[in-house]
This record gives structure tokens, C-alpha cells and sequence, in this order.
């Protein structure tokens, strides 16, 4: 064998090792994601893309944490979650693609016991959801 195919062998299955690895870290994220459900407190990190002074493009990550409130469209591509919080005594909705490449990652903050797949009662009362023991 030579020189330059024992290069180029030694290449590809660098080059596999590195899509591997992203393809774990991927699988992890998606498990994360599958698992979320309606009554979970979680911090969603969001990417968002500004413009500085200079007009430079910046880059930060900016976190969410709330209620899930509803999710949709079960496991396909432009499933959506809806999360709210309360910020300075007014509530706050957003809907977030959760397959998208938007979201950076979501940590389980807590898990409450709830008995529907929508949770929209929440809005208009102040209701106090139980928490689940561990």
C-alpha cells in the first residue's frame, strides 16, 4: 500500500469519527426534545443574530424560561412548542420550531402534574400547578 492511500484511508475515517460525533450530539438533542411535554418548566436557548453599530453581524444566545403550555405536530419537522412566562407582571407567549437550528438547546428546569395535552386555563387564571416529587 502506499503512502497515499494509507493518507487518504486515514482521512476518511477522520472525517467519519467528526460526522459521528455530530450525529450523537444531534440524537441527544432530539431525545431532549422528544421527551418535552405540556406542564414542564424549561429554559429554551435561543440564537439571535444582531447588527451592531459598525454593521457588523453579532451573535449571541439569549435563554427563555417558562411553562409549556401546548405542543404540536408530535415528532414532524415543523413541530412547534408554545412556552410562557411571566415578565414584570405581564404574560408572555412565544412559539418555538423545535426542530429548528434557532434553538441552541432546552434544559428541564421541573416537571408538574398535569391531566390535559393543552394548557390554556393557565392564561386566564392564576393557577398553581403541583409539581412532581422526584
Amino acid at each position: 500500500m502506499t503512502r497515499r492511500k494509507r493518507y487518504a484511508i486515514l482521512l476518511a475515517v477522520l472525517i467519519n469519527y467528526e460526522n459521528m460525533a455530530k450525529i450523537i450530539q444531534q440524537d441527544n438533542k432530539k431525545t431532549i426534545l422528544d421527551s418535552i411535554q405540556p406542564g414542564m418548566e424549561i429554559r429554551v436557548h435561543q440564537l439571535i443574530k444582531e447588527l451592531t453599530s459598525k454593521g457588523e453581524e453579532k451573535e449571541r444566545v439569549q435563554v427563555f424560561e417558562g411553562i409549556v403550555l401546548a405542543r404540536k405536530h408530535g415528532k414532524q419537522t415543523n413541530a412547534t412548542i408554545t412556552v410562557r412566562k411571566i415578565s414584570n407582571g405581564v404574560g408572555v407567549e412565544k412559539i418555538f420550531p423545535i426542530y429548528s437550528p434557532i434553538i441552541a438547546g432546552v434544559e428541564i428546569a421541573r416537571k408538574f402534574k398535569v391531566r390535559r395535552a393543552k394548557l390554556g386555563y393557565i392564561r386566564d387564571a392564576n393557577q398553581k400547578l403541583k409539581e412532581i416529587k422526584k
